[in-house]
């Protein structure tokens, strides 16, 4: 049985296990890299494809090297387990229905993790609230438990953030798809002014600041401060940075983290309710990639408002929309509900009450709706989010427009078409 949820736990290793883990989450992350650079290889030199079974091979011959030793440190199954990662990344590239793009390479500031098969672990319960879990070539080591695990662990991954370092399990629970629980429906506008409108609440759910007035001069001052030390170590040390600036920096990430814990709290809160105390739940089907795109321009064509754009996209991915779809996605069909995505065409100009479309019912970007037809009015994101619940119920939740990222490959007939449409026209 696959696993299909996660477990996520805070891990307090000793400070010699934190030593090893990170050399280990370092040489995870060179592994990747070395694996990437020779697919690519071998794929634009030979024109074939190289997968994890003939890397493992090629993975065992370098750990018997005396000249590779920070390679054989780290455990065979989570090098392994890095290469399985690898394919499943070249997987989803060439799905075409999934939005992954092509596998990048990690630099040294990326999220140090390594990751391990079930097979190569084991845990076991201390107290009521605390376990440990026993890593390969490093011993037990203790985590909070701060919930049950629920199921049999098929793999783990043992990651550091700005607070320290966690370690997540997939769990196999087995848990089947809820009956439907037979509740009303809603519809929910996600926005930047009102985090999520319920269509059939009258207040906005807003999300409060990820961090509080002090903690945001804080982090402007280290950032400050961060600047001054870059330029320092340019100058007068080689680019080397310095212990000052490295504590500078953990500490601009631990406040980057405290935000991103907080933003993601509120999110579980606001899907859980929704997908548990309603029968669908209906949202836009936006395409974030195209609403946060830049506006920079090129060097012959600048773009205008760069600023405030850049500005407006921050807000928006501040709310995540696709983490609250994604969330919205297993969590209805735990709590028996079901998520319904709609076309997102005019719904903030469309009235709710004679469904009637016109822009000039929505002056400028102003909280009120006042319909020129009907006469209707009502706040403008509450009114958008009973158009989506209404398009949820008429449609059942078919989209009829794309929302991929990749867009499906036209059809030959169309690329014709397109290319008569843009040739210039002839006359004889």
């Amino acid at each position: 049985m696959k696993a299909d949820m996660g477990r996520r736990y805070r891990l307090y290793p000793t400070i010699v296990q934190e030593q090893v883990l990170t050399r280990w989450g370092h040489t995870a992350r060179a592994l990747w890299n070395v694996a990437l650079a020779q697919r690519v290889h071998v794929y634009e030199q030979r024109g074939r494809s190289v997968r994890a079974v003939e890397q493992c091979r090629y993975l065992t011959e370098a750990r018997a090297e005396s000249e590779l030793t920070w390679l054989a440190e780290l455990p065979a199954q989570a090098g392994q387990q890095v290469l399985r990662q690898l394919d499943a990344a070249f997987d989803n590239f060439f799905n075409s229905v999934h939005p992954a793009r092509f596998p990048a390479f990690k630099k040294r500031g990326h999220r140090l993790s390594v990751p391990l098969p079930g097979q190569a672990i084991e845990t076991r319960k201390l107290n009521r609230h605390w376990a440990e879990v026993r890593l390969p070539k490093l011993g037990w080591v203790r985590f909070r438990l701060s919930r049950t695990v629920g199921g049999a662990i098929r793999n783990a991954t043992v990651s550091r953030d700005g607070t320290g370092w966690h370690i997540a399990f997939g769990v196999a629970t087995g848990t089947k798809t809820a009956a439907p629980n037979g509740r009303p429906g809603c519809g929910v506008d996600f926005g930047v002014a009102a985090s999520a409108y319920v269509s059939t609440e009258s207040v906005p759910r807003i999300k409060p600041p990820g961090l509080t007035e002090h903690e945001r001069a804080r982090l402007h001052c280290l950032e400050q401060r961060k600047a001054r030390q870059i330029t320092y170590a340019q100058k007068h040390n080689q680019g080397k940075y310095s212990n000052r600036l490295r504590r500078t920096i953990a500490q601009i990430a631990k406040l980057k983290t405290r935000e991103a814990n907080r933003r993601q709290n509120f999110t579980h809160q606001l899907t859980t309710d929704l997908a548990k105390n309603h029968g669908f739940v209906g949202i836009e089907d936006l395409r974030v990639m195209n609403m946060t795109a830049s506006a920079k321009g090129t060097a012959k064509q600048p773009g205008r408002s760069v600023r405030q754009k850049a500005g407006l996209n921050r807000s928006i991915l501040d709310n995540c929309p696709g983490e609250r779809r994604r969330q919205l996605e297993y969590k209805c069909r735990l709590y028996g509900s079901e998520l319904r995505p709609v076309p997102p065409f005019h719904t903030s100009q469309t009235c709710a009450a004679c469904g009637r479309t016109d822009p000039q019912s929505r002056k400028g970007c102003g909280r009120l709706f006042a319909c020129v037809h009907c006469g209707h009015e009502d706040d403008a994101d509450h009114n958008a989010s009973v158009e989506i619940e209404a398009r949820a119920r008429r449609t059942g939740g078919s989209v009829n427009n794309s929302t991929r990222r990749h867009p499906l490959v036209p059809s030959p007939a169309l690329r014709r078409r397109r290319t008569r449409e843009t040739q210039p026209a002839t006359f004889g």
